[in-house]
C-alpha cells in the first residue's frame, strides 16, 4: 500500500453484538492518536452506497463503551451484493477522501469487504463482531463473553422455577451453525443435557440421558439446544417428543432469541474491542490490508479475510468431554 493514510472509514455490518460500540470507540480514538481522521459509516454497507457518512472524534465516542448494539446501526444491503452497488460505494468513499476501511461484523461483512477490496484495490481490515463465535482465526468474537454471561443468567433463573415445579426445561440459544454458545454456557449453567450442530447426539441417547437423569434422583433437568441442533425440526416438536416418549415429565420451553444479542457488553469484550481497534487502524498504517484482527492465546493476530471467512471455527473437544463427565 504506497498510498499514504490520512481518513479511515468504520461500519458495523450484520447482526449486531455487544462490543461494537466500544470497537468504534477504539478505532476513532486510535485514529485520532495517530493524527488522521475517522469518518463513521452509518446503516453497514448500506450507508456506504447511499453516502451516510459522519466525521467522528474522540469525544463523538464518549460514554458508548459501556452500551450494547452499534451507534453506526447496522442493516444488510442486497445492493452491495451488486457490481453497481459496490461501485457507487468506491465512488462516495473516494469523493469522501476516504483512504481505508475497517469492517466490524461476522463472516457475511467480511466476504463483502475482501470482494471490495479485489474489485478496488481498496485498503480494509476486519473485526470479528458475532456472538455466535464462529470466525476462523480468533478464540473469541466481540459479543461472544456477554452472551455467554447472559444466558448462563437466564438459565440460573430458570432453574429456579424448574426446581420449584421438578421440571424439565428446553432452553433454546442462538447458534444456527455453531454451539460455542450452548456448550459453554450449558456448562456454567449445569445443564443435564446439551445439544449443538456439531454433536449428532440422537434421539434415544437424549431420551436414555434423561431416563438416567429421573433415576438419580434429579427432580427437574435443564437441557440447552442451539437452534441450528438437528435432533428435531425444532424445539418445540422435540418437546412433543419427549412427552410422548416420556411421560413422566413436565415439560416447558424457553426460547431466549434476542436478548442474548443486547445488552451492556463484559469487561472481556470492552478490552478486546479495544484492543482489536488499536491493531486495525495502526496495521492499516503499516501498509497491511485485507486482513481480520483477532485473538489467539490470549495475543492480537492477523488472519488473512480469506482464510477468516473459508476457515471452520472448531468446537473444543475437551469440553464436549467436561460436559460428559458433569452430567453423570
Amino acid at each position: 500500500m504506497s498510498k499514504t493514510i490520512k481518513k479511515i472509514g468504520v461500519l458495523t455490518s450484520g447482526g449486531d453484538s455487544p462490543g461494537m460500540n466500544a470497537a468504534i470507540r477504539s478505532v476513532v480514538r486510535t485514529c485520532a492518536y495517530h493524527d488522521i481522521e475517522c469518518i463513521g459509516i452509518y446503516r453497514g454497507y448500506q450507508g456506504m452506497i447511499e453516502g451516510d457518512f459522519k466525521e467522528m472524534g474522540p469525544r463523538s465516542v464518549n460514554n458508548i463503551v459501556n452500551k450494547g448494539g452499534t451507534i453506526l446501526k447496522s442493516a444488510r444491503s442486497k445492493d452491495f451484493m451488486t457490481v453497481e452497488g459496490r461501485k457507487k460505494a468506491h465512488e462516495n468513499l473516494v469523493a469522501a477522501g476516504v483512504d481505508a476501511l475497517v469492517v466490524i461484523g461476522g463472516d457475511g461483512s467480511f466476504t463483502g469487504a475482501e470482494v471490495f477490496n479485489n474489485e478496488f484495490g481498496y485498503p480494509v481490515m476486519g473485526i470479528p463482531g458475532t456472538i455466535d463465535n464462529d470466525i476462523f482465526g480468533t478464540s473469541h468474537t466481540l459479543g461472544f463473553d456477554t452472551a455467554l454471561n447472559t444466558v448462563v443468567d437466564c438459565i440460573d433463573k430458570i432453574r429456579d422455577t424448574a426446581s420449584s415445579h421438578n421440571r424439565l426445561f428446553l432452553v433454546e440459544v442462538m447458534g444456527r451453525d455453531a454451539g460455542h454458545i450452548a456448550l459453554n454456557a450449558g456448562i456454567g449453567a449445569g445443564a443435564e443435557e446439551i445439544l449443538i450442530p456439531e454433536e449428532d447426539l440422537g434421539l434415544d441417547r437424549l431420551l436414555e440421558s434423561l431416563r438416567r437423569s429421573k433415576a438419580s434422583g434429579k427432580s427437574s433437568s435443564i437441557v440447552v439446544i442451539a437452534e441450528g441442533d438437528k435432533i428435531g425440526k425444532n424445539v418445540f416438536e422435540l418437546k412433543d417428543y419427549i412427552e410422548e416418549n416420556l411421560p413422566e415429565y413436565d415439560i416447558r420451553v424457553s426460547v431466549l432469541g434476542h436478548m442474548q444479542r443486547g445488552g451492556s457488553p463484559s469487561c472481556f469484550d470492552r478490552v478486546l474491542a479495544s484492543r482489536l481497534g488499536v491493531k486495525a487502524v495502526e496495521s492499516i498504517l503499516e501498509g497491511k490490508s485485507n486482513f481480520m484482527v483477532g485473538i489467539l492465546n490470549d495475543k492480537i493476530a492477523l488472519t488473512p479475510l480469506e482464510q477468516a471467512i473459508k476457515g471452520h471455527s472448531e468446537i473444543d473437544r475437551e469440553l464436549l468431554r467436561v460436559s460428559d463427565i458433569m452430567t453423570i
